[in-house]
């Protein structure tokens, strides 16, 4: 056995992949820079605080993704999972905590398990050797985003980030929407049908830049400054400049010719463009926003064919620290430079407490099955856990990579099943159970892996 495992944030990535690491029997050590160092966000030292909210989302693992990622994390015995069921709060059928008494305890169980040391230092430089996991999420430190960005390439990792929301294509209403690239440029007909469009007329379009001025807005912490990122400048700050700026920006009304009113040319149009390689998620071009989540919802329906839109992910603007993973990562979390360094967590692109914990775990198994001299096959692609790591490492465009939540938007279809609202019940079924078996077998065959 060579080791021990170096994991770099004790958050709920880090946490669990050390929680996962140790109970396979390896050496683990987690470097969290906290308390020693501060964030604005954290309030303690301890592992795995909550910054934002206290909960994690549906519990439902018949019918909401991320309850099927619950499930997934309680079957390959999690800490996070674990720790929240035994802390858990009146909240309807979401998965809510006693946020300081589970962080508690999660740092309790590592700090006395035998396996496990905990070290109170900041590392600011990738390691030359040794097996590594960094899990330092959104805010990691300016020396190591310094040294990350050295590594992969990238100017900067950190910025204050505004992007788009995100649609699920089965809700967007093709009666007065269509398909089809400006000019009807491309090669191929899936190229020249590769956006949705959405038409506008004079009064719908004043009504939305109406909105969208009036909308409420977030604010920036005290002494934090409005540092945008490239190309992701907020739709409320270009309507700002002045009321045709988005007509002659995101929402030019040209080289587009309207199927269902061929005779009539529209004051302006809203594109979506496809997010995945299955077509099942479209987001909202140039629509990058920093309007709160309720304001969204409401001044975003007031596009033609998004009446009824459901969104897998709504836009939103935070200062953020992530990888360009499709281009950086391969299928077991490994930096493709360095394969001794994994990455895990918020840092890889994904969103949210319980999808950075799972990506923890599936980072910390791989990296102790590396330390013990064995190979786990990948994680199922029809899994949770699979869904979202082929998203990240293959799955998205990488020119247009933004974090996201685990959602059924990112699964492989289920063939011969009915559309609708009865047929999207049977849908979600039919995507939990396969993901179960799939994420069952992969254990199983891990279980056999490491004991032979």
């Amino acid at each position: 056995m060579s080791g021990p495992l170096h994991i770099v944030g004790g958050g709920m990535a880090g946490a669990e992949a050390a929680w996962q690491a140790a109970r396979m029997g390896v050496d683990v050590v987690i470097h969290e820079m906290r308390p020693n160092i501060k964030t604005f966000a954290h309030r303690t030292g301890d592992l795995a605080e909550m910054v934002c909210s206290n909960s994690f989302r549906s519990d439902d693992d018949e019918q909401n993704a991320v309850g099927l990622l619950h499930w997934e994390m309680r079957a390959a015995g999690g800490i996070i999972m674990e720790t929240a069921d035994r802390h858990r709060l009146p909240a309807g059928g979401a998965l809510a905590v006693d946020r300081d008494a589970f962080a508690r305890s999660v740092t309790e169980h590592l700090m006395h398990h035998p396996k496990i040391t905990v070290q109170q230092t900041e590392i600011t430089e990738l390691p030359e050797n040794g097996h590594w996991i960094i899990a330092t999420g959104p805010l990691t430190s300016q020396g190591l985003g310094a040294a990350i960005a050295r590594e992969t390439g990238r100017d900067a990792l950190a910025f204050f980030d505004a992007i788009a929301p995100i649609v699920h294509y089965d809700s967007i209403d093709l009666s007065r929407a269509w398909m089809q690239s400006r000019y009807d440029k491309g090669e191929t007909e899936e190229e020249r049908t590769a956006y949705i469009n959405c038409p506008m007329d004079r009064d719908t379009y004043e009504a939305f830049i109406d909105a969208l001025l009036a909308a409420e807005k977030t604010e920036f912490h005290e002494g934090e400054t409005a540092s945008y990122f490239d190309g992701c400048l907020p739709i409320e700050v270009m309507a700002e400049r002045g009321r045709e700026t988005l007509r002659h920006g995101p929402m030019k009304p040209v080289g587009l010719t309207n199927p269902h009113a061929p005779e009539i040319k529209p004051h302006a149009v809203v594109q979506l463009r496809r997010d995945n390689a299955l077509g099942t998620l479209y987001n909202i071009v140039g629509f990058q926003t920093k309007m709160k989540y309720g304001a969204q919802t409401t001044v975003f329906r007031m596009i033609p064919g998004l009446e009824n839109a459901r969104f897998a992910r709504l836009g939103g603007i935070h200062r953020n620290t992530f990888l360009n993973s499709p281009t950086l990562l391969d299928d077991r979390l490994r930096l493709r430079a360095r394969p001794q360094i994994r990455f895990a967590g918020q840092i890889t692109g994904v969103e949210g407490y319980v999808e950075s914990a799972a990506m923890g775990l599936v980072a910390g198994r791989f990296a102790a099955a590396d330390i013990l001299g064995q190979s786990l096959p990948p994680v199922p692609a029809d899994s949770a856990m699979g869904a979202l790591v082929h998203h990240i490492t293959g799955g998205a465009e990488a020119k247009t990579f933004q974090p996201m939540n685990v959602n059924f938007g990112l699964f492989r279809p289920v063939d011969g099943l009915k559309g609708g609202r009865r047929g999207r019940v049977h849908r979600y079924k039919a995507y939990t159970d396969r993901a179960k078996a799939a994420w069952a077998g992969w254990l199983a065959a891990q279980d056999m892996s490491l004991a032979s």
